[in-house]
């Protein structure tokens, strides 16, 4: 009997990468992608996914609050409970195979710590670790390590970086969703000719509100815009741009690359530093649909965005 391989997913974008595993073989020939429970962004992208006719042997299944004892592809390899589990369970199939798909910037944090030497601690950039956070980080670290990792990404990755990962003995593997690509273009999609991605810097404390809010207000004193929030994004902050004249601010639920597949030549989509305008580019530029990074002005960062943090974040739009 074939063992079905499980993909535990916390994000729209980690569901979406699960998917695209599955499909480039990384996962074997039965897999069930596993969201976490009570997450109003993963239902939505289930039922968009599903809605296109999944790969043969793929299982979108029911949203749990606990992972599944054994798995085998996952998104956040910054997660405590997921490196416990990496390091009190089973993992992987036959071959002991770790597949950790796109996660946005926290897949290439990751990279550059594999990059670094075993004895870096598995932490967030902006993590202030405790000491037993840090011993399971570096626990984990080690634990990858000695086992079949791939890293499955979209993400443009520097040269250099990439073959400092390969050396450490993880299969560094790139994709340009593919299925996704060969799926029907959707029908629906905004009507303004300009579109603007949502950001969690400003929730994050790294942008200064009131400087967000007045560039949007500028825009769309110049032309309507559709608005599509970040999943993180807070609700005071898009009820205030929900109020703004000439901004349609859309629903937040499924990740942009599935919502905006829609669009036609002659729209684009404006966005601060998101790893969607790599992902938006492969699937729309083709169509003809701009996808333009906006710069961060120095003078919209706040305190908390340290030199270091800005270069990590920009670093993915160019």
């Amino acid at each position: 009997m074939v063992e079905q391989a499980s993909a535990w997913v916390e994000s729209p974008l980690q569901m979406l990468c699960a998917v695209e595993a599955h499909h480039a073989g990384l996962l074997g020939p039965a897999t069930a992608v596993v969201p976490r429970a009570g997450l109003r962004p993963l239902k939505a992208t289930r039922r968009e996914l599903r809605a296109l006719g999944l790969p043969d042997g793929l299982e979108l299944a029911e949203p749990r609050d606990a992972m599944p004892r054994r798995v085998h592809a996952v998104g956040d390899a910054f997660s405590g409970k997921v490196q416990l589990r990496w390091l009190t369970s089973g993992i992987g199939l036959t071959s002991g195979r770790i597949v950790i798909v796109d996660d946005g910037l926290a897949t290439l944090r990751l990279l550059e710590l594999l990059a670094a030497g075993p004895r870096r601690p598995l932490l967030r950039a902006r993590a202030k670790p405790t000491a037993p956070r840090s011993a399971l980080g570096l626990a984990a670290a080690l634990r990858l390590r000695v086992s079949d990792v791939s890293v499955f990404t979209a993400l443009p990755v520097a040269d250099d970086l990439a073959a400092a990962v390969v050396r450490t003995g993880v299969d560094l593997v790139r994709h340009d969703f593919a299925w996704l690509r060969a799926q029907p273009p959707s029908t629906q999609g905004p009507a303004e000719r300009t579109v603007v991605l949502g950001t969690s810097l400003v929730r994050n404390g790294l942008v200064h509100r009131d400087h967000y809010l007045r560039w949007l207000t500028e825009l769309a004193a110049r032309e309507p815009l559709a608005y599509y929030p970040h999943r993180r994004e807070d609700p005071v902050d898009v009820a205030l741009i929900r109020e703004r004249p000439g901004i349609t601010v859309h629903d937040a639920g499924a990740p942009a690359e599935l919502t905006l597949r829609g669009l036609d030549a002659g729209q684009r989509v404006l966005s601060l530093p998101s790893t969607a305008i790599t992902s938006l580019r492969v699937l729309l530029s083709p169509r003809g649909v701009a996808i333009e990074p906006v710069n961060v002005p120095d003078d919209w960062w706040t305190s908390r965005a340290e030199p270091a943090l800005r270069s990590h974040l920009t670093g993915v739009t160019g």
